[in-house]
């Protein structure tokens, strides 16, 4: 399977956009491809735009966090 590394334009896509083209590649899947290959082919761009989905998820988890853990600490500097 291809690396997002090795398909820049998926490493580039925001959220919103990884999302939306995921959930087209599971409607086209859903449908049935014509063929086994282009079966394939769309199982392993949803893959590659899945992880895409999960770093963007990660990374907002980490700021969430660092902002709260930031809150955190300048409320207890008050006291």
């Amino acid at each position: 399977m291809e690396t997002m590394a090795a398909d820049p334009d998926v490493a580039e896509l925001s959220y919103e956009q990884a999302r939306d083209e995921l959930m087209r590649v599971v409607a086209e899947l859903e449908q049935g491809a014509p063929t086994l290959e282009h079966s394939l082919e769309l199982w392993e761009r949803g893959e590659l735009l899945a992880a895409r989905c999960e770093q963007w998820l990660i990374g907002a988890k980490q700021r969430l966090d660092a902002a709260r853990q930031h809150g955190a600490d300048a409320n207890g500097a008050q006291n």
